[in-house]
C-alpha cells in the first residue's frame, strides 16, 4: 500500500516506517498516525517531531517547517499540523551514542534515582563533591 504525500518525502510505503527510538516495524498502524499512538515495541509515543519528514537536528529550531509552531520537546506528541511520518526515522548510531550516555550517567549515578528510593548520595552531591588536595 502506497500513500503519496507531497511536500518531502513524495511515496511512502507504509511498511517502511520504524519506530523513531527502537526501530521495531510500524507496519501494521494505520496512516496517518493519531496524536497518541505509541509504538507496540518500547512504548515510545509515535507523533512526535523526531518522526518527522521535517526533523532536522542541524537546523535552529530542529524543523524545515518555517511555518510550524516550534515545540520545545521533541521526544513527546504534539499537534503538529505539518507532522508527515518519516521513513529511516531510526538512527542506530545516535541510539547507541543515547544507550552509552544513559550507561555513563548510570554508572555515575547508579540506578537507586530511578527506581524513586533515596540515593546515598544526590547528583549535586557527587558532582560537587571537594576532592581531597593532600595539604593540611
Amino acid at each position: 500500500m502506497n500513500f503519496q504525500w507531497d511536500g518531502y518525502t513524495g511515496a511512502m510505503s507504509q511498511a517502511e516506517l520504524s519506530c523513531w527510538r527502537c526501530g521495531a516495524s510500524l507496519a501494521a498502524l494505520s496512516l496517518p498516525l493519531r496524536r497518541l499512538e505509541e509504538c507496540s515495541a518500547c512504548r515510545a509515543e509515535l507523533h512526535v517531531c523526531r518522526m518527522c519528514v521535517a526533523y532536522d537536528p542541524r537546523t535552529a529550531r530542529k524543523c524545515r517547517e518555517d511555518d510550524a509552531e516550534e515545540v520545545k520537546n521533541k521526544d513527546q506528541a504534539n499537534f503538529c499540523d505539518y507532522f508527515k511520518p518519516r521513513p529511516g526515522a531510526f538512527d542506530p548510531a545516535l541510539a547507541a551514542a543515547e544507550r552509552g550516555a544513559r550507561d555513563a550517567l548510570t554508572g555515575l549515578f547508579g540506578e537507586s534515582g530511578r527506581s524513586g528510593g533515596k540515593p546515598e548520595e544526590s547528583p549535586a552531591d557527587v558532582l560537587f563533591r571537594s576532592k581531597p588536595s593532600g595539604k593540611s
